[in-house]
């Protein structure tokens, strides 16, 4: 894998944090800040959970994230460890303990890089997450599954728009969020004017597409591509604890 090779996010998370680790490429480091827009908010509420009220939360997610964007940090950071998701959450309860067991001399995030987060939404969608998912660890487990799965639903949205059938997508992503069974065929062969053997051949290859942007998501997330399963099975696990 290159670390200087450009693309969404590199070739995977693990390859953005290798390559921005000798500060050599802007490319790298736009790629890192963009992985860490990404999945900011999973560690928010990890933070949130934790007791840290709203702005000792924002504040504290936002230095997280910039001492992660530094060089000296990056430094120690061994891709062969473990899972992407797993070195975040690690790193950011080293993070919180070395903030508990000192006082900064100076405002959090002082002088240092600051990513452009929603904080305006934050609050408002932490208020919405589930009361019954007891430790901070599941909450964010749960919302680091639907980030992922955000991002697919995005990946698919951007296909279907680029050929100019955002309308099909919008009317089919129906039945891949369980919320199919109660819409008929019928009425989407309606909507759109097409035949009823016609969708049910969109559905199958838009479950099938899902399913393989799935499967290449959590790719970025891992070192070796026989943890995709783990992985996947990991994932739908946290919807159910």
């Amino acid at each position: 894998m290159s670390p200087s090779a450009p693309a969404r996010f590199a070739t995977t998370h693990w390859s953005v944090i290798v390559a921005a680790q000798d500060g050599a490429s802007p490319q790298a480091q736009e790629a890192l800040s963009s992985l860490c827009a990404a999945y900011w908010y999973p560690l928010y509420v990890f933070i949130r959970r934790q007791g840290y009220a709203a702005e000792q939360a924002q504040d504290l997610t936002q230095e997280f994230f910039a001492r992660l964007l530094e060089r000296d940090f990056l430094g120690s950071v061994d891709p062969a460890k473990g899972r992407f998701r797993a070195f975040l959450l690690a790193a950011c309860k080293h993070f919180l303990a070395n903030e508990r067991d000192r006082e900064r001399a100076q405002k959090r995030g002082g002088g240092m890089t600051i990513l452009p987060l929603d904080w305006d939404r934050a609050e408002g969608r932490y208020s919405l997450e589930p009361a019954h998912v007891q430790t901070p660890e599941k909450l964010f487990e749960r919302r680091w599954a639907l980030t992922l799965l955000d991002s697919v639903l995005a990946r698919l949205r951007e296909e279907f728009a680029g050929k100019g059938k955002a309308e099909v997508f919008e009317s089919l992503r129906v039945f891949l969020l369980g919320e199919g069974r109660s819409v008929p065929y019928t009425q989407i062969a309606d909507e759109l004017g097409m035949s009823l053997s016609a969708v049910k051949v969109a559905v199958h290859r838009l479950r099938q597409r899902y399913r393989e942007l799935l499967r290449d998501e959590i790719a970025k997330t891992v070192v070796d591509v026989e943890q995709i399963d783990d992985e996947i099975r990991a994932l739908f696990a946290a919807f159910s604890s």
